[in-house]
């Protein structure tokens, strides 16, 4: 029999590993505005990101909302529990979405528009690392709802989690920008994809061993048999693609260190997947636990199945037609 419950986790984890690539990069971008020189440095770096960064967010939409239709009593959980944190989130996605729009149609602020750009970038990266790390560290559970109090989510764990996100975007943003740009533009991100990768591997690191040391259900699931037989493949193959890309971003490849970039971020994944799989809600919920009824999941299920495709075509081709490097005019 077809586990509907383990289909909607997978669905949701991949709207989520979606929303990281496509949003990552150009929130990472944000994050390093400030470093940009001003005039065509930013431009060109705004440019390369015109014609998709709206549409990256669709993701975000479709993990969010498939978490609330497919398993709405964590989404009752969580959502109380990481409340400041989602609005905060929110208001810096509003402020980069509006900076975005009004640096070009209002230079006289050019200079206040590019600040809420980099700041609203800033702070959405750091909270959604945040919620993450709260997430983690665990939820207070009582009688089925959240049992916390309003700051629970803040310690030194969750501002650790939340400050890898945003070096592991700024990653992303600067090999995306090796990518596209060229000449003495490119050469600057490529010196920022430097810092950024030495920053991001010492904080997974960290968050790595501070998230086995963190529960004894994490740590069982990390060295145990025969979990221990999969779970150590992931450091392995960890240190392997941070050798391809620092050898990429030395040799001056131009493609490969975004795709390396999101290999780290796809073996993070499946590091929380050890971490945490059954649970939704570390050691209180798991997915059976939290699951919509059967006949409510298969309704879901007919509608994901028509829209993801065509989200996933719709974007293919959006990436397809600006591929290409892109200059302070735009794409040629």
């Amino acid at each position: 029999m077809i586990d509907l419950s383990l289909i909607w986790a997978f669905i949701i984890a991949f709207a989520v590993f979606a929303y990281v690539v496509m949003d990552g990069f150009d929130l990472g971008i944000g994050i390093l505005f400030p470093g940009f020189t001003v005039g065509e440095e930013r431009d060109s770096a705004m440019n390369s990101i015109a014609p998709v960064w709206d549409g990256n967010e669709t993701w975000l939409v479709l993990g969010g909302g498939g978490l609330l239709a497919a398993f709405p009593l964590a989404y009752a959980i969580v959502l109380p529990a990481t409340y400041p944190l989602i609005i905060a989130m929110l208001l810096g996605l509003v402020f980069r979405g509006v900076a975005f729009e009004f640096r070009w149609r209002d230079p006289g602020h050019r200079a206040l528009w590019d600040l809420a750009f980099a700041v609203g970038s800033f702070v959405a990266a750091l909270t959604q690392g945040m919620v993450l790390g709260a997430l983690l560290q665990g939820i207070e559970v009582a009688d089925r709802a959240y049992a916390g109090s309003w700051w629970d989510w803040l310690t030194p764990y969750t501002l650790l989690t939340g400050l890898g996100t945003v070096a592991g975007y700024a990653l992303l943003g600067s090999t995306w920008l090796i990518w596209k740009l060229e000449g003495p533009a490119q050469d600057h991100a490529r010196r920022m994809a430097f810092r950024a990768a030495i920053a991001t591997l010492a904080l997974l690191a960290a968050v790595s061993v501070y998230t086995v040391f963190l529960e004894a259900q994490y740590f069982d699931r990390w060295f145990s048999m025969p979990s221990v037989l999969f779970a150590a493949n992931v450091p392995l193959l960890t240190a392997i693609i941070a050798f391809l890309l620092f050898r990429g971003l030395a040799k001056g490849w131009e493609a490969a260190p975004f795709w390396l970039s999101l290999a780290l971020f796809f073996l993070g994944m499946a590091g929380l997947g050890v971490s945490m799989f059954p649970y939704i809600v570390p050691d209180q919920v798991t997915i059976w636990d939290a699951a919509a009824p059967e006949s409510s999941q298969i309704f879901m299920l007919i509608g994901v199945g028509i829209t993801m495709p065509l989200i996933i075509a719709y974007t293919g081709w959006a990436y397809w037609v600006f591929r290409g490097k892109v200059g302070h005019e735009g794409y040629h």
